[in-house]
């Protein structure tokens, strides 16, 4: 690859990521709603080269980006907000923190915020391993939730998925004691990834024997909808922070 020349931009790095670059362009109405509420609602990190990277010396802080210290919970691969939207109505007195690549998913979100007059809200456009690598403080997150992550189905592809044993470990390090992991999917081969590095991590404890029941202050989204229509099982999963570890 040739090296560019003095004053050149320096090239986007291309680390092996679990997740496809997919930016498209903003409709009208999200771009209008993405540059009048962008500062409001979108928590913007300090960055490496790409743009989804999150520095390693960064460090997300919830009190003074909320305005007041409150339980967090962060939701990896939020889409277009369905999910945390209804989580930070149900539960005002918790704050809430999407975690997305995709830009239209991120300004969606941020209109039906507006529109709900959402306040315990916030979005990081940022790779979630990086952010949970580094960007969240120990002990800083009440719940992490994990819905459906793509679950990179073709073997050469496994190395791309989000959970195994380095992420279980992450998720441990920033869950406070007795904090929750939340994870589904609707492929068979990957919530037995997910089940087996979660069990293996010694700072998680199972909450059930065996699957999880359905969370239920999960709505249907349309990923759900789309392996429920596929005939695929929906695999939920639930694990603690040990308090005593």
């Amino acid at each position: 690859m040739p090296q560019p020349l003095p004053g050149e931009q320096q090239p986007l790095r291309r680390d092996v990521m679990s997740f496809a670059r997919r930016d498209g362009r903003l409709s009208h109405r999200y771009q209008q709603a993405w540059d009048e509420h962008h500062s409001r609602f979108v928590v913007e990190p300090a960055r490496l080269t790409r743009s989804t990277s999150v520095d390693p010396t960064w460090r997300f802080e919830a009190e003074a980006v909320f305005g007041r210290r409150a339980p967090l919970v962060v939701e990896i691969g939020s889409g277009t907000g369905d999910a945390i939207i209804a989580a930070a109505l149900a539960q005002p007195e918790r704050d809430h923190l999407a975690v997305e690549v995709y830009r239209p998913g991120i300004a969606r979100t941020i209109v039906l915020a507006q529109r709900h007059h959402v306040n315990n809200l916030r979005v990081i456009q940022a790779d979630a391993r990086a952010l949970v690598d580094d960007g969240l403080e120990p002990h800083s997150v009440s719940e992490l939730r994990v819905f459906f992550p793509d679950p990179w189905p073709k073997a050469r592809h496994h190395k791309r998925r989000l959970i195994d044993g380095s992420f279980a470990a992450a998720a441990a390090r920033v869950l406070e004691p007795g904090g929750a992991l939340r994870l589904a999917t609707d492929w068979q081969d990957y919530a037995d990834v997910m089940r087996e590095v979660c069990d293996a991590e010694p700072l998680l404890s199972a909450c059930h024997d065996g699957w999880a029941p359905r969370f239920e202050q999960r709505p249907l989204t349309r990923f759900e909808r789309k392996g429920l229509e596929a005939g695929r099982a929906i695999r939920d999963l639930e694990y603690q922070r040990r308090v005593s570890a």
